[in-house]
């Protein structure tokens, strides 16, 4: 056993005697496992191909526990309202436990199912039985191991067949205390032709914690589901956040990912697309001071007529360090698939790093696949038309990045979202760049 988890493995046999799911030799069965494989491996190391840009040693100087649901909120609606979007039906989980009582469910269709995982594995422990690790297992890597044989709650999102949402669903993650960890584990599932949008919003106080949050999703023949996730947690923070997906028969699955937090944050996103699905995947990460910001994406084409698309912008600065690797998987039966992926990043600061990393792996022969990347600095001759247009250099610079981020904040169809996150750009700009 690796020494550096020795801490973790010592404190687990009494948390796990509080960890949800108890009475599931089915949920019982998939912890063992997980542990076994996290206790031989630990977290995901560089020696890893899918980690070699992110070294994870400093994570491992440090221990984070899980911490006991409260009785009552430690936090207000007041504190929230900033976070929370308004016009959406809200799902709380403070330190990783679902909380009722902050949460926004009124006016939600009864027929479809919401409920913190805890009381969904004890209520409905058969419906989540077919669903979870169906989309992503131990196997994975280090920090799906340990979100498998950690989480402590989360939430389960059952949306029927033909059933349209005409507003969001925004799970809302916070951390509150140093040194926590919060490890969560999310369900959703679409039937046959619904629509829905989902929102993860990740915040926390200032200090340092570990979110390792997983979320399975599963969308059904023709249905529709559109996903956003904003990070911006504490610069003190670790974050994993992992969004596994089945796309069945015609489905479609767009994702926006706004990664602005964290000292070090990953972000994985996978799909499974089936046949005729479509999927397209946004993203936008900005890096600062010495911040490691790294995305994951990966694209498996497994039935043919399907298409996909990917554009990851980054902007980095100071000494931070992105990190964008995608991949598209073409499978032999997967005939003229569909896919463009596309990664551009802006470096403000001769030390701030990227490593990108696009791969395309294709088995059949009658397809159309592409890629392409681009870093580098602002255009210096975009600069001097604009000073000559009475616009000072600073401002002329400040304007040409925060147009070259604002492209992926306009892709995002919900105004209200699209406003907070303007707004969270203008903070991250001010308070670096500007």
């Amino acid at each position: 056993m690796n020494t550096a988890l020795n801490p973790y493995m010592a404190a687990y046999p009494a948390l796990a005697a509080v960890l949800p799911g108890q009475a599931l030799a089915w949920l019982q069965d998939i912890r063992a496992d997980a542990l076994a494989r996290f206790s031989s491996h630990g977290f995901p190391s560089a020696r890893e191909e899918d980690w070699r840009y992110t070294n994870l040693a400093a994570l491992a100087k440090q221990t984070f526990a899980p911490v006991v649901a409260a009785a009552e909120p430690i936090i207000d609606a007041e504190w929230l309202k900033p976070y929370q979007l308004a016009d959406a039906w809200s799902l709380v989980l403070v330190d990783g436990h679902f909380c009722a009582a902050l949460s926004r469910t009124d006016g939600l269709p009864e027929s479809v199912q919401v409920l913190g995982m805890a009381d969904a594995l004890q209520t409905y422990g058969g419906q989540v039985a077919a669903y979870f690790g169906k989309a992503v297992d131990s196997a994975e890597h280090g920090f799906i191991a340990f979100n498998n044989a950690w989480f402590t709650d989360g939430v389960f999102v059952d949306i029927p067949a033909q059933l349209v949402l005409d507003k969001p669903i925004q799970c809302l993650h916070i951390v509150t205390q140093a040194g926590a960890v919060a490890a969560t584990r999310n369900l959703l599932v679409l039937g046959a032709n619904a629509s829905a949008q989902w929102l993860e919003t990740f915040v926390g106080a200032e200090v340092a914690y570990l979110s390792a949050a997983v979320t399975e999703a599963f969308v059904g023949q023709n249905a529709s589901l559109t996903a956003y996730k904003v990070q911006c947690e504490s610069a003190q923070a670790y974050h994993f956040g992992g969004l596994y997906v089945q796309q069945a028969r015609d489905a479609r699955f767009n994702q926006h990912n706004f990664a602005f937090g964290g000292l070090l944050a990953r972000s994985d996103i996978r799909t499974d697309l089936g046949q005729g699905s479509e999927c397209e995947l946004n993203g936008l990460y900005l890096g600062v001071k010495r911040q490691h910001i790294d995305n994951h994406t990966r694209i498996n084409h497994t039935q043919p007529h399907a298409s996909s698309r990917q554009l990851y912008k980054g902007v980095l600065d100071g000494r931070a360090r992105g990190v964008f690797q995608g991949r598209v998987v073409v499978a032999e039966q997967a005939q003229k698939t569909d896919s463009d992926m596309n990664n551009r990043n802006l470096l403000l600061s001769p030390d701030a790093e990227v490593d990108t990393k696009p791969q395309l792996e294709i088995y059949a022969d009658d397809v159309k696949c592409g890629h392409g990347v681009t870093i580098g600095q602002l255009d210096e001759k975009s600069v001097f038309y604009l000073q000559s247009r009475c616009i000072d250099e600073e401002t002329a610079r400040n304007m040409l990045t925060f147009a070259f981020a604002n492209e992926m904040v306009d892709k995002v169809a919900n105004e209200e979202l699209k406003i907070q996150l303007q707004g969270l750009l203008l903070k991250k700009f001010s308070s670096v760049i500007l």
